[in-house]
């Protein structure tokens, strides 16, 4: 076999191995030993072990091996391997039996909240623009735009786990609501072909408070921990 052909081997077999010194930087990991100094790799929350070997006085674990335990996964990049852990299986299951004790918005709460925002500012925007450019407010795409922040609003209902995900929730609720009679107040004008300046929207006061809403849910979104904010009520 070629020189290159030899190295090139050498390097995706010990590319399978990783360093046990550095798995014990990360936590709830150990060692046991079996009856002939057969050593295992245990991770606490998972059931199972992994074969360890000894070269040269070191430790080392078959990587793939500690993937397949941890339910983890590999990921191969030139001369780099990724390995990525998930949360232990004792922290999930404790979550899973206590959701609601978790502090903070849950993940899948705060990412419906952030899809009804984004929902609610297209919403927002539509109007604003049609005011500023003179175009008519017409009930056909206001609708459209209400619908869609509607059934993002109620997504973001069904995610609801922890206390924060409620009260959260109820800020949206006002968020949508102000919304909603912001649109319809200047869709009743156009239907009633009142003339509407084109800086109406900048010197309303309710969509002055739905920016400020939105500020502050924005903040809330990046700290994941609730607190109340008094431009939703």
């Amino acid at each position: 076999m070629h020189t290159r052909g030899k190295n090139e081997l050498m390097r995706s077999i010990w590319f399978r191995y990783i360093l046990l010194a550095a798995l014990l930087l990360l936590p709830d990991l150990g060692l046991s030993q079996a009856p002939g100094h057969s050593e295992t790799l245990t991770v606490k929350g998972y059931p199972g072990k992994v074969p360890v070997i000894e070269v040269h006085g070191k430790s080392y674990v078959e990587i793939e091996a500690l993937a397949r335990l941890t339910k983890g996964s590999i990921t191969f990049r030139a001369n780099q391997i990724i390995l990525t852990l998930p949360a232990s299986a004792s922290n999930a299951e404790t979550a899973e039996e206590n959701p609601a004790a978790k502090p903070g918005f849950s993940r899948a709460f705060l990412r419906a909240g952030i899809e009804e925002m984004m929902a609610i500012r297209e919403w927002r925007a539509a109007i604003a623009d049609a005011i500023q450019n003179n175009f008519p407010v017409m009930d056909a795409w206001v609708t459209r735009y209400r619908r869609a922040a509607e059934n993002k609003l109620a997504l973001a209902s069904t995610e609801v786990v922890t206390d924060s995900d409620r009260s959260g929730d109820s800020l949206l609720g006002n968020e949508f609501n102000n919304m909603e009679k912001l649109s319809d107040k200047y869709l009743a004008l156009h239907n009633s072909r009142t003339y509407i300046s084109p800086d109406s929207v900048d010197n309303d006061r309710l969509n002055q408070q739905i920016l400020d809403c939105a500020d502050g849910l924005a903040a809330l979104a990046v700290g994941s921990q609730f607190q109340d904010v008094s431009a939703c009520h």
